[in-house]
């Protein structure tokens, strides 16, 4: 594959289908909406409005971290508060499809539309690749930002078409794309995050107690395998509990998994070995946190895992 011509003609392409009219751009601060938000500000300049949703299911100070980053390279980010909105679509779901889908609308179907009114806009763009498809299509698990892959219509649905400029790329194709733009290697780099965010790693109800003890024990666990060269790592709320001591009484604490795992393009995955002593660690911190008393290491390989959980 030639990168600079699949940059030049994703930004000629742009150039043409959006015209003189203007665009809106979903951020979240992965390197595939990274990727997208320079290739449409390069092709679209002031006819790009860039927008970074703060769905309270982000980690501990992204959306401050995310709008300060494309600053500095001089692409401007509004934040849109919508934290409020998410916790009440999520209230009171557990199945994970559900949750999915939850999420899914009220992205498209009431922050985006309303965005959409705001701008003026007619084209929303976001990162899209060829594993969120394939995965979406093929029922393993649907991913929020596939829609006319699955019928629906988003111009019909909600008055905006949909640009994906990476959906013929894997993640690993993604990366090289984001290196030839001269992106950060934090940003380049940057270990694979779910759009759905926490809610992805809260198995049973997404609340704000629940998200306040993922977001620490992913805090934890981000901190102590930043070295590991891992494809992926992250903490994950399970919905059952266990009984525990602390404190010299009894508790009925909640479980929290670690999974750290080897891929290249999310396809496949196998778990990584990591050392003793480092497990323990993150065992020891992990079950410091409020009403946590049990951590588990997740071995199993994808398939027939996924990575996430939810």
């Amino acid at each position: 594959m030639n990168y600079d011509e699949f940059i030049q003609e994703q930004i000629e392409e742009l150039k043409r289908t959006v015209g003189d009219g203007i665009a809106i751009n979903a951020l979240s601060g992965g390197v595939d909406s990274s990727v997208v938000t320079v290739l449409a500000h390069r092709a679209l300049g002031k006819n790009l409005c860039s927008f970074f949703v703060d769905n309270a299911l982000m980690r501990e100070g992204e959306p401050e971290r995310v709008v300060a980053t494309f600053e500095r390279m001089g692409i401007p980010v509004h934040r849109v508060d919508a934290r409020r909105e998410f916790l009440e679509v999520l209230r009171g779901l557990t199945d994970p499809e559900e949750k999915r889908n939850a999420i899914t609308a009220a992205f498209y179907r009431n922050v985006f539309r309303r965005l959409v009114q705001e701008t003026g806009a007619t084209f929303l763009l976001h990162g899209t690749i060829l594993t969120d498809i394939e995965e979406t299509v093929a029922g393993i698990k649907r991913q929020h930002n596939i829609l006319e892959q699955i019928g629906i219509d988003p111009k019909k649905a909600y008055g905006y078409r949909v640009l994906e400029p990476l959906k013929t790329l894997r993640k690993n194709e993604v990366r090289e794309v984001a290196r030839r733009l001269g992106l950060p290697d934090a940003i380049a780099f940057r270990m694979p995050f779910p759009g759905p965010a926490l809610a992805a790693r809260i198995v049973g109800e997404v609340t704000e107690e629940r998200l306040a003890t993922v977001r620490a024990a992913t805090a934890i666990v981000e901190e102590e395998l930043a070295d590991s060269g891992a494809f992926q790592y992250m903490a994950v709320l399970l919905n059952d509990r266990a009984t525990g001591i602390r404190q010299g009484k009894r508790e009925f604490g909640q479980i929290v998994v670690v999974r750290c795992v080897e891929s290249t393009d999310a396809r496949t995955a196998t778990v990584s070995r990591l050392a003793w002593e480092r497990l323990e660690r993150i065992t020891a911190r992990i079950t410091a946190l409020p009403n946590v008393n049990r951590c588990l290491y997740d071995l199993t390989p994808k398939p027939p895992a996924t990575i996430e959980y939810v």
